[in-house]
């Protein structure tokens, strides 16, 4: 967690205070952050704060040091991009800060002369501005400026003369009772000037009432949230006024700003205070208020909602964790237009004139939903639970070019008499394999079927895994059979060309393995036989490649900017680099024949990123990379059974591939959940574990004359920046071996460190059922659990 809070003591200032262990190290900015990085800013350390202080904002009294009104600037999560103690020490600390104002790379110079005085610099990229905008001098918490904050009993003065003016009723109901007004469906959107229209926002309905000190959060039935939700708790508190009572829409906003539900059930499942504490600052909640019922005396359900509205503006702030829900007038239409192009749910239209009216379905107000209809291929069905007839749900598959991909199930929508039919025309197609690509679901209630009929489903939207959201059945069309799709061998996604141009080879003859002959037009044949297979993991990760002009005999050179001469089909990634303090042209491979340019380019190996573009600094697996050097590969082949073991009883779910040289690389799904550094510390957990256990064939000591024959376990390779060979990738040895994805199956004595090559490798891959890591970037682990059983397991182990 980061806080700037802005401190009106005996000089104004800022105070810029970063989360580092258990406490918040504190700068003194007397003139506050700036966007533009040819600005230096100067920063005084000063004495470190609880994390408590973070939510603090009010005044403090007289008499006591840094006299003054306080207001929360900004707040947020600091990720850092090097190893902040260690640059803390040195007096260079480089972070990344994802705040409601302040984004993007920054860093921190000790200055030499005097150790407590710092520089506070943005770094280039694309949050920084050479003629930076004013900044909103708003507190993210109560919306108010820092003079406000010192007479803040008058700020709702005039919001009390509005509500006498109106002759709004007065309450001495508790109002906790109250239940939430709701909407009714409707199908089209319109235009209608006696109509407001709001974004319907893909979260949970929550009540929140405050009374003095007393805050709480209730979910659409009257259950609390309280807890889950700190951060919405400690803002509604610093609100000018001591009791009042918000409907709205609670989210979790991914790195665009859109609400993500997946996000948000992930954060309402957690229980442990620790937890739900980390979570306010990686997975913060926003409050999206849009009705105002009572405020102070005032029950304002029977006034307009126009004029709920208008109050409503007047207490909540326009950003931070609570903050005020806009809405568009009259133009209901134009509004779902826009909402369909960013892919949100829809919109709720609201009559201006509407009162409030407490657990009803009323006309007045109306939700029109964004949902969509599609034809899928049924690949399968689920045994009925008890109680049901026929069939549980049907397994529902889409074609991807010629290959069928898993969509899903849906399970509502039938009617019995449907469910008995259905079951009556898929039992004689029943097969023993799944007649598509996964990622599968695994459960002994699944009965596959040859692909034969289509059903019509309409969803709300899909997962990040590509899976459908809120199905439900419309119709069976059995007019439209697909083609017939093989069960025994299944191939996965086929990747698409793109439009513009094929990639020609250069120099297709020059010989590139001299032994055996392999040319470099073997090579991009070879990847774009195996693109289908590669570019799932390619796609959005910056790459570095390695190229070879004159074949692995040859010199050698890696190459991460991309030249000036590249086509403007090729996709490519503008990055700041710390280490050469510029910014860096990534290639980012989407497509067959930006591949085969790349590979064109002399690329043998393609390394890349754990990390994808618009969401850098967060991993989507850790790695451990077996190295054997002198060691045999039967110590490997333990090491790794170990680390699958040792995953297993932490239940985090383990992938394995070949390196394609001579070790194993073990990956962790990690969905884009922690930072760099938090993979490594984990991936070191894991090493030093398994290390202590087998000692004499194990080493976490990276200098090859401290390892003496053992296998080195490299936790290293996690890291900003930082790259792994690519699944599938060739490797510039002799024989031109692959680095090959594995089924935990195949960790066998049989197998050698470079059985696969660019000869054997898709022969295996076309006879394999599925694709034994394609998984690791749809799995969405408990990291949280997963970390305090990891941590148990070695304070146990140390014993």
């Amino acid at each position: 967690m980061f806080v700037v809070q802005k401190h009106a003591a005996r000089r104004l200032h800022y105070d810029f205070r970063l989360q580092l262990g258990g406490t918040l190290r504190s700068w003194a900015v007397p003139k506050g952050p700036c966007l533009d990085p040819a600005t230096k800013r100067l920063a005084i350390e000063v004495e470190d704060h609880p994390i408590d202080y973070a939510d603090f904002e009010g005044v403090i009294a007289e008499g006591n040091y840094g006299a003054g009104p306080v207001i929360v600037w900004d707040r947020g999560q600091w990720i850092a991009v090097e190893d902040p103690k260690s640059g803390l020490e040195k007096g260079k600390l480089l972070f990344e800060l994802k705040g409601y104002k302040l984004r993007g790379i920054w860093t921190l110079v000790r200055t030499k002369p005097n150790p407590k005085q710092w520089l506070l610099i943005k770094k280039p990229d694309a949050y920084a501005l050479a003629e930076p905008p004013q900044f909103d001098e708003r507190s993210v918490l109560s919306g108010l400026t820092v003079e406000q904050r010192e007479s803040v009993a008058q700020q709702m003065k005039p919001l009390r003369e509005k509500l006498r003016a109106w002759k709004t009723p007065r309450t001495t109901e508790t109002m906790q009772s109250i239940r939430p007004m709701l909407a009714t469906a409707h199908e089209k959107a319109f235009t209608d000037d006696d109509w407001l229209f709001e974004l319907k926002y893909d979260g949970y309905r929550l009540l929140a009432f405050r009374q003095g000190i007393n805050v709480r959060l209730q979910y659409r039935r009257g259950s609390n949230a309280t807890p889950i939700f700190p951060e919405v708790t400690a803002a509604l508190k610093t609100l000018p006024a001591g009791k009042f009572l918000l409907d709205g829409e609670i989210v979790v906003l991914n790195e665009q700003g859109f609400p993500s539900f997946q996000r948000l059930q992930q954060r309402s499942k957690l229980t442990r205070a620790n937890d739900i504490g980390d979570s306010r600052t990686a997975a913060p909640a926003t409050y999206f208020v849009f009705d105002l019922l009572a405020f102070e005396e005032f029950d304002l359900r029977s006034l307009a909602l126009s004029q709920r509205k208008e109050a409503l503006s007047m207490l909540i702030p326009h950003m931070g964790p609570v903050r005020f829900a806009d809405h568009v007038e009259a133009q209901g239409e134009a509004l779902l237009e826009s909402v369909a192009k960013l892919g949100l749910e829809g919109i709720i239209a609201k009559r201006k004139d509407s009162s409030y009216l407490s657990n009803i379905r009323s006309s007045q107000w109306l939700k029109v939903k964004l949902e969509q209809t599609e034809l899928f291929v049924v690949v399968g069905f689920t045994l009925p639970p008890a109680g049901r007839v026929g069939l549980g749900a049907l397994l529902l598959a889409e074609r991807v070019d010629s290959t069928l991909v898993y969509a899903g199930r849906v399970g509502t929508g039938f009617k019995a008499s449907q469910l008995r039919e259905l079951h009556k025309m898929l039992k004689p197609l029943i097969v023993k394999r799944a007649p598509c690509e996964g990622p599968l679901p695994e459960s002994r209630n699944i009965v596959w079927v040859k692909p034969t009929y289509m059903a019509q489903v309409r969803y709300h939207e899909r997962t990040a895994g590509g899976l459908l959201r809120l199905p439900v059945f419309l119709r069976l069309d059995d007019e439209r059979m697909p083609e017939a799709t093989s069960t025994t061998e299944v191939a996965p996604p086929r990747a698409t060309s793109t439009p513009h141009t094929t990639s020609e080879i250069t120099n297709a003859e020059k010989i590139f393995w001299p032994k055996q002959g392999y040319t470099k037009k073997r090579l991009v044949d070879y990847y774009r036989a195996v693109s289908r297979w590669l570019l799932p993991y390619l796609k959005d990760r910056p790459l570095v490649l390695t190229r070879y002009p004159d074949g692995i005999d040859g010199k050698h050179f890696y190459q991460k900017d991309a030249p000036g001469f590249v086509p403007d089909w090729i996709r490519t990634e503008r990055i700041w680099s710390e280490h050469t303090q510029r910014e860096i042209d990534y290639f980012v491979c989407q497509d067959i024949e930006s591949l085969a340019y790349i590979i064109n380019l002399a690329t043998i190996p393609l390394h890349i990123w754990a990390s994808r573009v618009g969401s850098l600094q967060h991993p989507d697996w850790c790695v451990i990379d077996l190295d054997p050097k002198s060691a045999p590969f039967r110590h490997v082949l333990t090491l790794a059974r170990a680390f699958r073991t040792l995953c297993t009883s932490i239940q985090w779910k383990s992938y394995i591939k070949t390196t394609g040289s001579t070790g194993l690389h073990i990956l962790l799904p990690l969905a884009g959940q922690c930072t760099h550094e938090q993979a490594r510390l984990l991936a070191e957990l894991l090493s030093r574990i398994v290390a202590k256990k087998f000692p004499k064939i194990a080493t976490l000591a990276r200098p090859l004359e401290k390892r003496r024959g053992r296998v080195y376990l490299d936790f290293g390779q996690n890291g900003h920046g930082k790259t792994i060979v690519s699944p599938y990738s060739v490797r510039p040895i002799e024989g031109a071996p692959i680095s090959m994805p594995l089924s935990w199956a195949e960790i066998t004595p049989r197998l050698t460190p470079r059985a696969f090559t660019i000869a054997n490798g898709i022969t295996k891959l076309k006879r394999q059922r599925r694709e034994p890591l394609l998984q690791i970037l749809n799995d969405v682990p408990d990291l949280v659990a997963i970390l305090g059983r990891l941590t148990e397991l070695e304070q146990t182990s140390g014993q």
